[in-house]
Formats: structure tokens, C-alpha cells, sequence
């Protein structure tokens, strides 16, 4: 590995967001990808947009081959200071009041499951009658 086991805050590596000196943080580490920009396949827009935040979640979104995971190495600088990084908040849904079905609804509901088969079942012999007849 290219690093000496140095840790660097988020803002450190933050100043390092350019096209001739860009660092990404990956899974806690650090990485100097300015070598690399050019060759990126994705092009090097993409990495330059990950600077300056936790770019983990970019990064394993894509799926990267485990070649690409093992040039990684080439280009590792140290690693990141956990705390310097803002915690993810988790989503919480806002609260709802339970939903509460009053009964005539309910009442509705089982009449027209009773009638409805009912009236199609008089239409259909009604039908059936009705052309027999003429």
C-alpha cells in the first residue's frame, strides 16, 4: 500500500477536489485518484463529484470488479477520522394515526359483495329469457 497508516479529517481531504489533486474516501480509507482520472472508466466527473464526502456508498452502488478493487491499493493514502465524518441520521416515518374504518363502510362493502353476483346473475338469466323469447 501507498499509505503510512496516516489518518486525515474529512476537511483535509476535502481540499484535495480538483482535477490535479483529487482524494476520495472509500470504506474508511483514503485514496489519491488524480493518476487515475483519465483512465476512469466511468469518467472523471464521477470521481471528482465524490470528493469531499463519504463516497462509499457511490462507490459500491456500481459494482465494481474485484480488479478494480485490488488497483485500489496503488492509489491508498491513509485512512479517514471516523469523527470528523457526520453521522448518517436514520429515517423515521412521521406518525400517523391509525386508520380506523368506521362499520357503515364495512357494512357497505359486504352488501355490495352479496348483491353485486346477484345482479349480474338476474341480468344473465334475464338475458338468456329474453332471447328465447323472441
Amino acid at each position: 500500500m501507498g499509505g503510512d497508516g496516516k489518518v486525515f479529517t474529512l476537511a483535509e481531504v476535502a481540499e484535495h477536489n480538483n482535477a490535479k489533486d483529487c482524494w476520495l474516501i472509500i470504506s474508511d480509507k483514503v485514496y489519491d485518484v488524480t493518476k487515475f482520472l483519465e483512465d476512469h472508466p466511468g469518467g472523471d466527473e464521477v470521481l471528482l463529484s465524490a470528493t469531499g464526502k463519504d463516497a462509499t456508498d457511490d462507490f459500491e452502488d456500481v459494482g465494481h470488479s474485484t480488479s478494480a478493487r485490488a488497483m485500489m491499493d496503488e492509489f491508498y493514502v491513509g485512512d479517514i477520522d471516523s469523527s470528523s465524518i457526520p453521522s448518517k441520521k436514520k429515517y423515521t416515518p412521521p406518525k400517523q394515526p391509525h386508520y380506523n374504518q368506521d362499520k357503515t363502510s364495512e357494512f357497505i362493502i359486504k352488501l355490495l359483495q352479496f348483491l353485486v353476483p346477484l345482479i349480474i346473475l338476474g341480468v344473465a338469466v334475464g338475458i338468456r329469457f329474453y332471447t328465447k323469447s323472441s
